[in-house]
């Protein structure tokens, strides 16, 4: 079993930062690749992110690409989201998981999810 639990939400305005984090606990934690999803009102979930166990490896939606970082230090069981020049259509519930798959996109690849932290973005 693998507990995640984000945290780092919040308000902000268009064009500000906001990190976002997620805490991993359970075994074998710091083995498996990690991913961001989020999920707009009335929108499926969708592919942010994503980062191989050991972080050599990165992966991004191409709406993101240059705005957000993905990064994990293994030391402390964690995995961030730097987000950059945030948009209004940023806004959404962000997600964390965790996957053994190498098909990083695909959320029913990923067995284990946190609760979520809302990222609002104003114009």
């Amino acid at each position: 079993q693998v507990q995640l639990v984000e945290s780092g939400g919040g308000s902000v305005q268009a064009g500000d930062s906001l990190r976002v984090s997620c805490a991993a606990s359970g075994r074998t934690s710091s083995s498996v690749a990690m991913g961001w999803f989020r999920q707009a009102p009335g929108k499926e979930r969708e592919f942010v992110a994503a980062i191989t166990s050991t972080g050599h490896s990165t992966y991004y939606i191409w709406s993101v690409k240059g705005r957000f970082t993905i990064s994990r230090d293994n030391a402390k069981n964690t995995v961030y989201l730097q987000m950059n020049s945030l948009k209004r259509e940023d806004t959404a519930v962000y997600y964390c998981a965790a996957t053994e798959s190498e098909y990083y996109q695909n959320p029913t690849n990923y067995n284990y999810w946190g609760q979520g932290t809302q990222v609002t973005v104003s114009s």
